[in-house]
């Protein structure tokens, strides 16, 4: 299962570096070769809700074997599509394979593991989930570089087709099923409630928050969701269930892990854009420089998992956030002939405190819940971490976009650079640039000062009740397992 999750999350960050080249291929602008990413995106805001209902319904096997088979479809389609439209649609079939798998695999991890042994196993998870997209940029650019964006294709199909194949002998069912009934009104909503958020935010990076379009995508999204969360708090048998936000812990560390997701994806899209349209690195230039610090989170992950079952979450999430806190005001103060050895080291030293607090928070969280109340839990912080690092890539870049037109126009004002001077303009918009990436950066330690002083409250969780009774005794009869 765990190979598969490195396949999958792989697959999210390949197709990034190649989309310039896509665009030429297609002959297709960049908003609209953008659908890529955004697809698959919004099929995830449809999938990971219900995830849920699908480990309630249907058994481990069944699940993984489905949302394998299906990714590893999507892919194949991706590498022969001979048009844009059929790459989308592989898109949309990898996303609903995709969406399924990461919810699948941490609920397995709860339910086989030992509660004092949850920190290591979600620690070698961290590897697959902070590794595989690390590498992906590196990978995708060097391929980019020197063959088309159909490798990056025709590389994981085959790998995830292997590993579909060894899934039906090894993988065995370890949840319990039942026949819950699914909320059909309650998925309509949730669909256009989350499509319309992340679709909204999306592109109002691009088109402006106050285009027409972008305005009637919140609008919509916003009342379907509080009809939606309306929804699931009467329905008897609810797709998402919001009622576990009254276990203190699990709400402390989901803010916790929100905040943080959205910092983290500042420097994921904030330093690419600063190494390619700055500083002049080609994309496997750009690719390496986030290279080392995925290795290290791959590293520190179990690492930090074994240190979790001994001494809990709160002092790792504190120094955590602390190496966070630094490093990301360091990249605060970037200028135009900054170093390349600077930016790997401290971009590398900031990925070490994320991968210290990471996983320890998601994994505190979810202690909180007991076992029946686990997949709600899962399904609850994927979908709000999806949520958060959308909205962190659409607020990061727009206040680095607009920041940075503010500052060009003063920088060309105070020198009086005249745009018919395309040296000192060129100059001018890559000063405002990189003081558009600080302001932006410089928010993000503000964020990351905040889920500091929240860390402080965390406390050490005990084991709970895992028999089917528990959700009797903590929301009553609607959320016992039928």
């Amino acid at each position: 299962m765990l190979a598969g999750a490195v396949v999958a999350f792989l697959n999210q960050t390949v197709i990034n570096v190649a989309l310039p080249q896509m665009m030429n291929y297609f002959h297709l602008s960049a908003a609209t070769v953008n659908w890529l990413s955004t697809i698959f995106l919004l099929t995830n805001g449809i999938v990971i809700p219900i995830t849920a209902f699908l480990m309630e319904r249907f058994t481990t096997r069944q699940l993984f074997l489905f949302s394998m088979g299906t990714f590893t479809i999507g892919t194949f389609i991706c590498a022969i599509a001979p048009t844009f439209e059929m790459v989308l649609v592989g898109r949309v079939v990898q996303a609903i394979g995709a969406g399924i798998l990461f919810p699948l695999i941490i609920n397995v991890i709860f339910t086989i593991f030992p509660f004092e042994r949850r920190g290591f196993a979600m620690g070698i998870f961290g590897v697959a989930m902070n590794f595989a997209p690390a590498v992906g940029p590196t990978l995708s650019g060097w391929i980019i570089e020197s063959y088309s964006w159909r490798l990056l294709f025709y590389i994981i199909a085959p790998i995830a087709l292997l590993d579909f194949i060894i899934a039906i002998f090894l993988v065995k069912n370890v949840t319990q099923t039942s026949r819950p009934k699914l909320d059909v009104l309650g998925v309509i909503l949730s669909t256009l409630g989350f499509g319309g958020i992340l679709y909204g935010f999306s592109t109002g990076g691009t088109k402006g928050w106050t285009n027409p379009e972008v305005l009637t995508l919140f609008i919509v999204g916003g009342v379907c969701l509080l009809l939606f969360v309306w929804r699931q708090l009467t329905v008897k048998y609810p797709i998402l269930e919001f009622r576990i936000f009254r276990f203190k812990m699990f709400t402390l560390t989901t803010i916790i892990n929100v905040i943080v997701t959205m910092a983290m994806f500042s420097g994921m899209i904030l330093m690419p854009l600063y190494m390619q349209n700055v500083r002049g690195f080609s994309p496997l230039e750009a690719g390496f420089m986030l290279l080392p610090g995925g290795i290290v989170m791959g590293i520190m992950s179990p690492i930090t998992g074994k240190l979790f079952d001994k001494y809990g979450a709160k002092w790792l999430a504190i120094i955590g956030l602390a190496i966070t806190i630094v490093t990301t005001y360091a990249l605060a103060n970037l200028h135009i002939d900054t170093t390349f050895s600077y930016v790997v080291w401290i971009y590398t030293a900031r990925m070490f405190g994320m991968s210290i607090l990471m996983m320890p928070i998601f994994t505190a969280g979810l202690n909180d819940l007991s076992q029946n109340l686990n997949k709600y839990g899962t399904a609850m912080i994927n979908t709000l971490r999806m949520v958060a690092g959308a909205i962190g890539m659409a607020f990061f870049v727009s206040i680095m976009t607009n920041k940075g037109t503010q500052h060009i126009k003063n920088i060309m004002s105070h020198n009086h650079i005249l745009p018919t001077d395309k040296v000192h303009t060129a100059i001018a918009i890559n000063q405002g640039t990189v003081m558009g990436i600080n302001d932006a950066f410089m928010l993000a330690t503000y964020m990351s000062i905040a889920a500091f002083i929240l860390s402080f409250f965390i406390r050490r969780n005990l084991p709970k009740k895992e028999t089917a009774e528990a959700p009797k005794a903590e929301f009553k009869k609607d959320l016992q397992p039928q």
